[in-house]
This record gives C-alpha cells, structure tokens and sequence, in this order.
C-alpha cells in the first residue's frame, strides 16, 4: 500500500537527518551508545551490541497503516523504549492478580531481592515505574549512584552535580531521577513476580495477539542471569545503556502505540486491566512531564507542536514512539538525530492536521 502524501515531507525529513551513530557497534565504538557518558569502571558494554538499520518508521492512523519508510521489520535494539515494556508487564501482572496493589511496597510480595532495608522498604511498584522510587543499592553488580545526576534530553531540570558523584537520597516518592540501574531492579521485581523470563510473557501475552513478534528478542547483560524459585532465568534491562536490551521492528513499535492508544484492549479483548493506561498517562506529582514510564507533552512542554494529550516511548538513538489521541495516531521513527526530532513532530502534526 502506497504511503499516504500528507506525510512526504515528514518522512524526507527523517531520512535526511540520522543519528550521527555507526551503524556497525565495532566500526567506531567511540561514536556509539552512551555508556561513554559514565564514569569508570561503569563506562562498558555489559551485555550484546549489534548492527543497526537506517532511518525508519510507521505512521497509524485510526487504527491502519497509513505511511511507512525504512526497513519498519526490522527488528533492532531499541534503548528505553523497552522501559515503557516493563510498564506494560506491570499492567498484565496487575491485572493477573501477581501485582493486586501497585501502591503496595515492593517488600511485602518479594522480601529478599533488595528492599528490606530501612530506606528502600517503604518503595512501592508506582515509585519504581515513576522514577521516584530514589531506591538504593546494586542491581547485577551496578550501585544506583552510577546514574546519580544523569542529565536527560527531556528533563526541565538541569543536573545538580557531575553524573556519577553520590547525591544525598530523597524519601521514595519525592524526587525525579532517570535511573537505569533502578530500572534493572524494576525489571528483576518483575521477574520475581512472573517466575519465568520477561521476555517469553511479553512475547506470548503483548505481541502475539497484536500479531508481531517477528525477529524479537530481549537479551540480559553477559551476566545477567539470577536464580527465581529454583530456576536460573535472565533478568533483562530496561533498555540498552550497557548493552543487550529489546530487538524489536518498528511494526511492533506501533503495534505497542496502538495498544497504548486503544486503552490496553485489542480487537475486542482486554489486554490490560481497565486503568491501567491511565495510570501511565498520569502525571507525577514531582515530574510533570513524566507517567507510568512514558514521556507526556504537558503543556507542550516535550514537543510544542504535538498534542498536548500526547505521550512518547523515547530511547537513546533516536528512537520515538509518539501516541497522539488528538489525531487516532501513532508514530514511530527510528535511529532519527535527536537534535531534529522536533522538526520530525512539526512536520506530522502539520500532515495529521491537514
């Protein structure tokens, strides 16, 4: 099917302005990923790099396929973007009964894991999937002071300190940080509560009935590997910082926009629990511009000329999944420079307008 004409100029955009990144990890390691950004010994890939696509995307709109460039099968890592994933596995858990209170603290379903003591008992599942939790410790070897005072594209707020100097910790709840190393942590609750690899429940539960799965995979760090009632299981990353993370084609990228769009149900069947989208549209009381996991465009804070009801996967790399409800759409562009994703969105909100 030929691609809609509104988007032309979006798409010649897109594929005029790449990420300056190799598309091979081993022609040039310097100019790839962003674990340079850490400080040593913590500044390596821990987990599988592999070669990527070009420029490409898709474009749903009232629930079709309007637009697509690129190779949008592709399946190719994907950074965190695989954040708003574990999201939608707490959704699932919730609604399975594993997870009955989301605001419950994480300790009294999983003592043992890294909660029980003074400071991080009282973290709930909210806090982790809001990036407040301010938890404390190490996940897989990595202490969370690694991403101490990490500057993001997308925080309002200007780093206080240089990334990686220890910070003094807030109460859980009450400060904002984007945190990988608690996002891994995150995703190990996650995998105590199903007892089987993350990335077998999302495949079997998320992506085979939106009809992807095609050429996924979600690869653990090297090490990544821990033992859940007695079997040893991979425990993966919310993206792909230091390595491994979620492979997955821009096809299924939509697939998850459209899921998100269409309030977690899916020809007729519920997916999610009722709520449970709205909890991650929800803004956080200390972050404004951040839900369960997803970016919000409140507003217009994150991109001015998209919808303020808007909400974006975004991961390193110039990856975006844009969810706009004001126009039934859903948008995902890959390996497109950062620097000129806001020149990307003008340029579809002008074609979904028109």
């Amino acid at each position: 099917m030929p691609n809609d004409t509104r988007f032309d100029a979006a798409i010649a955009f897109a594929q005029a302005h790449e990420v300056p990144w190799p598309r091979d990890p081993a022609a040039d390691p310097a100019r790839w990923g962003v674990h340079h950004d850490d400080p040593p010994p913590w500044n390596r890939l821990r987990g599988p790099v592999h070669p990527r696509g070009g420029v490409s995307g898709v474009i749903r709109q009232a629930g079709r396929e309007v637009a697509a460039w690129g190779e949008p099968d592709r399946a190719d890592q994907t950074f965190s973007v695989a954040k708003t994933a574990l999201a939608l596995l707490a959704g699932l858990a919730h609604g399975r009964g594993l997870l009955p209170d989301p605001d419950a603290p994480v300790v009294e379903r999983l003592p043992g894991i890294g909660f029980d003591n003074a400071h991080n008992r009282p973290i709930t599942w909210m806090h982790l999937l809001t990036q407040t939790s301010e938890w404390q410790g190490e996940c897989l070897g990595m202490p969370d002071q690694v991403e101490h005072y990490r500057p993001v594209a997308h925080d309002p707020k200007p780093p206080q300190g240089r990334k990686g100097d220890a910070r003094p910790l807030q109460a859980p709840g009450t400060y904002w940080e984007y945190n990988d190393v608690r996002i891994n942590q995150l995703s190990l609750a996650l995998l105590h509560l199903w007892g089987e690899p993350l990335a077998e429940v999302f495949r079997r539960e998320i992506l085979a009935p939106l009809g992807g799965g095609e050429g996924f995979a979600w690869e653990p760090y090297d090490d990544g590997w821990v033992e859940v009632r007695g079997r040893r299981l991979p425990t993966v990353p919310g993206g792909t910082h230091w390595g491994g993370g979620m492979r997955v084609s821009a096809r299924d990228l939509a697939r998850l926009g459209q899921l998100v769009l269409d309030e977690g149900r899916h020809a007729g069947q519920a997916l999610l629990p009722a709520g449970w989208l709205q909890r991650m549209r929800t803004p956080v009381a200390v972050a404004p511009f951040y839900g369960g996991l997803l970016w919000l465009n409140t507003a217009g804070g994150l991109f001015a000329d998209a919808s303020t009801e808007s909400v974006f996967m975004i991961g390193a790399g110039g990856h975006y999944v844009w969810v706009d409800p004001a126009h039934a759409a859903v948008v995902v562009a890959r390996w497109l420079d950062p620097a000129r994703s806001p020149g990307f969105v003008s340029r579809v909100s002008r074609a979904l307008a028109a």
